[in-house]
């Protein structure tokens, strides 16, 4: 082949190949961290509907948290995180963003296992929904949060790193119960 056919070819093919990914517009960090969200939620749904009721009880000592706690525990900030922002949780929590004792009341909650997943359920539509709602024209605003600086951004991070660090807790809850993660097998 000729030298300059092959240029030819190969740079029709390479302008084929950039043209499309250069016109895509790159994700927002809100949009990835919602992606983020919805991905580490299937895997708390998974490993919730892999536990027996019996296992819920389950707590590897004294004073930690059950299996059914840290679940309510992150249904419960699915809900106070947002209420940082302004997004108010629904009334039925009784969670709002200056009332901790009604978080923890939440995480307290003798549900079965049902009604557990249920709630864990609403709380990430609750959150994905109240993420959608924050305008990233607020990432920048600074405001209090446990006594420390936040942003807007930093609230939204903060939010799918707690999910994430709890993720692995409720992992390491299951495989001590003998359960392996339903997206691991």
């Amino acid at each position: 082949m000729k030298p300059i056919l092959r240029s030819l070819l190969v740079g029709g093919w390479l302008v084929g190949v950039t043209i499309p990914a250069a016109a895509q517009a790159p994700a927002s960090l809100k949009a990835d961290l919602i992606k983020s969200v919805g991905e580490v939620e299937a895997k708390y749904v998974g490993l919730a509907e892999a536990m027996t009721a019996a296992q819920y009880a389950w707590r590897p000592a004294e004073g930690v948290r059950s299996v059914r706690e840290v679940f309510l525990h992150v249904a419960s900030d699915n809900y106070f995180l947002p209420a940082a922002l302004g997004i108010a949780a629904p009334a039925e929590t009784k969670i709002t963003a200056t009332d901790f004792a009604a978080v923890q009341a939440f995480e307290k909650q003798d549900l079965d296992r049902d009604a557990t997943i249920a709630a864990l359920k609403a709380s990430f539509a609750h959150l994905k929904k109240a993420m959608e709602a924050v305008p990233e024209s607020r990432f920048d605003e600074p405001m209090k949060f446990f006594g420390q600086d936040f942003t807007g951004r930093g609230i939204l991070v903060a939010t799918t790193t707690h999910l994430h660090e709890h993720l692995g807790q409720s992992i390491a809850y299951a495989r001590m119960n003998g359960v392996k993660p339903p997206w691991s097998r």
